[in-house]
């Protein structure tokens, strides 16, 4: 009895082994296929692992963020498909802060989940989102300061409230609390992303969203050296990376025409 018990462990350990391999072999290759700036075939290799383990902290803020780069792809004219890719997104990355609170990428991903489901509501509702993009980009720098992700949300969140129009800002301070919204500025939101520069300096968005703050900020003339910069960046794995370029050079042609 007692070998036919040690054989059964011996055999739930192997099984366990070659579980883990496949679902770190599927990670590897989907994080390989996303560097190609192939999301949809990243998304199959996350979404296997998934099929092993539904609440592997790895695979599911990864397949998140999929989803996410797959979301933003899409046109308005799928706008509800593209909804659902959000929504599923955010849950993906909740599962992954449920696997591990303490995890900075999945915090990360639940801000950048849930700011992307906020685009799809009213402006009330996006102000009432916009509390949890901020308090789980702070979750994810408080656990890993160096984030460069959640800071680059972190100042997107200061550019988007200094860009909500009056009666929307009366509606924040409402929702937000006067404390909360009275933080926001453009002078936060240019340092959070200067920060996010200084972690990853070849990060195509880092660079376009700080040019784009400056811009909307009246500092034109600081953001030329950072879409000049975009040029010669060479295309990372975001997928998005080759509509950033695009983004910057039309944005760098629209400031030279002022």
């Amino acid at each position: 009895m007692r070998a036919l018990t040690l054989a059964t462990v011996a055999l739930v350990l192997s099984a366990s082994a070659t579980m883990a391999q496949d679902i770190a072999g599927h990670i590897a290759a989907g994080d390989a296929a996303r560097c190609r700036r192939n999301p949809q075939e990243a998304l199959a290799h996350f979404r296997a692992a998934l099929a092993t383990d539904s609440m592997h902290y790895e695979a599911n803020w990864k397949a998140a963020r999929t989803l996410a780069d797959i979301g933003k792809m899409m046109p308005d004219n799928e706008r509800a498909r593209r909804d659902s890719v959000y929504e599923e997104a955010r849950q993906m990355a909740d599962r992954a802060v449920r696997a591990d609170p303490n995890g900075a990428d999945g915090h990360y991903m639940m801000a950048v989940a849930v700011g992307r489901v906020a685009l799809t509501k009213g402006p009330r509702e996006r102000v009432r989102y916009s509390r949890v993009v901020r308090d789980e980009a702070l979750r994810a720098t408080e656990l890993e300061p160096r984030h460069d992700g959640a800071l680059h949300v972190l100042g997107r969140w200061n550019a988007e409230i200094q860009r909500l129009p009056g009666i929307t800002k009366f509606f924040a301070k409402t929702f937000l609390g006067a404390s909360i919204f009275n933080q926001a500025s453009w002078e936060n939101s240019f340092n959070y992303f200067e920060q996010a520069i200084n972690i990853e300096p070849q990060n195509i968005y880092h660079h376009l969203d700080l040019a784009e703050a400056l811009v909307d900020g009246d500092r034109p003339a600081d953001a030329r050296p950072h879409l000049e910069q975009v040029a010669g960046l060479s295309l990372g794995c975001d997928p998005q990376d080759p509509e950033y370029k695009r983004q910057a050079a039309e944005l760098l042609q629209r400031i030279s025409r002022r």
